[in-house]
């Protein structure tokens, strides 16, 4: 989006694994990136811990699939992840997303307040992330994918599906 707000990239996320790393530390670490149209793939290669580099180097990626599907994978994880502090950044494996709201405030009427709204997180149990392993989230139906007034209505999704017919789209 547009906005930039502290709060909302905590909750505003893809994170195989997000954790206090360095990627300055070695000149074999890379943050590397591919899209070839049909999947777009982050990977963190060689990463260390910061002030933990003794430990080892993780090497992880994330791939979006333009089907919605997304995969984390785990090539090098050389300590258990609930061993990684978090006292220095936030320790997470999933996906979140939330919006903002400028709201008038009561106090300043010329002022405005930001409230964020995280509506939808799956975490990750981090016990299981573990070297030469991966994690698959496979999207569920939705009523935007029916293309007609016709199958919008006779959808069987646990959603209350409805045609729209301003926008043309079943919602």
């Amino acid at each position: 989006g547009d906005v930039i707000h502290r709060m909302l990239t905590a909750t505003q996320y893809i994170a195989p694994l997000m954790a206090n790393f360095n990627p300055s530390y070695s000149r074999n670490s890379t943050v590397q990136y591919l899209d070839n149209g049909t999947v777009f793939v982050v990977q963190w290669d060689k990463v260390y811990l910061q002030g933990k580099e003794d430990v080892g180097s993780f090497t992880f990626q994330a791939a979006l699939h333009s089907s919605g599907r997304i995969v984390f994978g785990y090539k090098e994880i050389p300590v258990p992840v609930l061993q990684i502090s978090a006292s220095q950044h936030p320790v997470k494996a999933g996906l979140s997303d939330a919006f903002m709201v400028l709201n008038p405030s009561p106090d300043v009427p010329e002022s405005r307040r930001r409230t964020i709204y995280e509506y939808h997180r799956v975490e990750l149990d981090t016990s299981r992330i573990s070297s030469l392993s991966a994690v698959e989230f496979t999207p569920l139906p939705t009523c935007l994918q029916h293309q007609s007034c016709e199958t919008c209505l006779s959808s069987e999704l646990t959603f209350n599906c409805s045609w729209c017919h301003v926008l043309q789209r079943c919602c």
